[in-house]
């Protein structure tokens, strides 16, 4: 039992002695280790400062040491000319068109037109058989002569006192009976003829001689193609800006490239309640006849341009609710540093990446493009980064590696051009690979991208005063 109790203490006491060997070992390998640590962090391996008598660190942000400027991007407040404008759909409708029906039943005798030739104001276009009108209009004729002799002759007789007062007025009705007589049998034979009501061109006729037509049925209609009106919607929140007067520029998909101005001339008073829209009229002049009513209309209104208008990038502008600001790059406070200052702008038009600044910067001030996150307050010093430099100047450094990585690999690179590698031979049963045609089947991206490269061209206003310029279509 005793020799028992003697093998545990002296296991135990093992145990402890080879703990404490090990322990004193290690301890003399930790303490390098742990000096380059002290180092780093701006402390030296004795316990004391750092070289220049700081306590701290360098790095920015730390306490005890000096801020380190903030990396940002910077571009400069440029002037271009900007446009002030929204875009729309709509659709063209003729200044005056018209269907022209039939107002009482009849025969058709005569057609004078052409299907789509132009027609003259007044011209007769369809003519109904009238012989029971002009007979009547001869039958009232007649009377009406009766009747005038009639109270010629006792006017005469009155005068002589042979008949009464009586006798003459009764004559003086029947004579304006028959002349009511007269008038309407002529307003009867007159709604026979259809005659042009404007100047146009006449469509595609619904009805042929001989066919006898009810009152109100369709024979042809009638364009007024010189003047053209575009009608369009405009959101509501635009009313402020649009006015008569105004320009707009309109485009069509059927005739891609060509920009048609058009001269607003009536705003509805009225906005939509439905869409929340408010509806314009402009009128485009059409004398080259090349528009047609119903064609699908991109529209432009253009409310104001300004051909030095002060631009910076969006992604320069930070939102803050309905006040925006930017980071103005100043002075700082010392000799050559520079300071990112808090400036709120005033924002207008806008155009594909980029936004006008009504107030709050000038021409020619730089404003922090990119790193506004890292600027935490107000007046922060900055160090201005030009990562497309640095860009272009690591690729000019990559060059000459691989210019001698394909000297060393066995290539010939020449100074002025690339070495060329041999094309390989095509096989003689390949078939040959043509130009791409944009029209082939599967290329309509391909024509989408040529319809959409061919540029816009204005249609120049032709000689003469313009039809949109004389006012509004006399009542007729």
């Amino acid at each position: 039992m005793a020799s028992k109790y003697r093998y545990i203490v002296l296991a135990v006491l093992g145990i402890a002695a080879a703990s404490g060997a090990a322990w004193w070992l290690q301890r003399p390998a930790q303490a390098p280790r742990a000096e380059p640590a002290a180092t780093a962090l701006g402390a030296s391996p004795a316990g004391g400062s750092t070289s220049g008598g700081a306590t701290g660190t360098s790095r920015g942000g730390q306490p005890g040491g000096p801020a380190r400027p903030v990396a940002v991007e910077t571009v400069p407040v440029r002037q271009m000319a900007l446009r002030d404008d929204a875009e729309a759909v709509g659709s063209l409708k003729s200044r005056q068109s018209v269907v022209l029906r039939p107002e009482v039943s009849g025969r058709i005798t005569q057609l004078n037109f052409r299907d789509g030739e132009r027609v003259r104001k007044g011209q007769l276009l369809v003519q109904f058989d009238d012989q029971l009108q002009r007979a009547q209009i001869q039958q009232s004729k007649a009377e009406m002569s009766i009747a005038q002799a009639n109270h010629k002759r006792n006017q005469e007789l009155v005068a002589q006192g042979f008949i009464s007062q009586r006798s003459v007025d009764e004559s003086a009705a029947n004579l304006e009976v028959a002349q009511a007589k007269l008038a309407l049998a002529q307003a009867t034979a007159a709604r026979l003829k259809i005659v042009a009501p404007f100047d146009g061109v006449a469509g595609i006729r619904g009805a042929n001689v001989g066919d006898y037509l009810k009152d109100g049925a369709d024979i042809v209609n009638v364009e007024d193609l010189d003047t053209l009106y575009v009608d369009f919607r405009l959101p509501e929140r635009l009313q402020a800006k649009v006015r008569r007067g105004q320009t707009a520029q309109v485009s069509f998909d059927a005739l891609p490239g060509v920009i048609y101005p058009a001269l607003v001339q009536a705003i509805n008073p009225q906005i939509d309640a439905d869409g929340r829209s408010i509806a314009v009229r402009g009128c485009i002049d059409n004398r080259r006849l090349q528009l047609r009513p119903g064609m699908f209309a991109r529209v432009t209104a253009v409310f104001s341009e300004r051909a030095d208008a002060l631009v910076i990038p969006e992604e320069a502008v930070v939102p803050d609710g309905v006040s925006p600001y930017v980071f103005k790059i100043v002075e700082g406070k010392e000799p050559g540093s520079r300071a990112a200052r808090r400036t709120p702008v005033t924002l207008g038009a806008r155009a594909p990446g980029l936004v006008e600044v009504v107030s709050g910067l000038a021409a020619g001030d730089t404003v922090v493009s990119a790193g506004q996150q890292r600027l935490q307050r107000d007046g922060m010093q900055v160090r201005v980064v030009d990562l497309a430099a640095g860009a272009a100047q690591r690729g000019a450094g990559k060059a000459p590696a691989a210019a001698a990585s394909a000297q060393a690999s066995g290539a010939q690179v020449s100074d002025d051009k690339p070495a060329a590698r041999p094309a390989q031979a095509a096989p003689a049963d390949a078939p040959s690979a043509g130009p791409a045609r944009a029209d082939a089947p599967g290329n309509t991206a391909a024509a989408g991208a040529r319809n959409a490269s061919k540029p816009a061209t204005l249609i120049a206003a032709l000689p003469g005063a313009s039809p949109c310029q004389s006012g509004p279509v006399a009542q007729r």
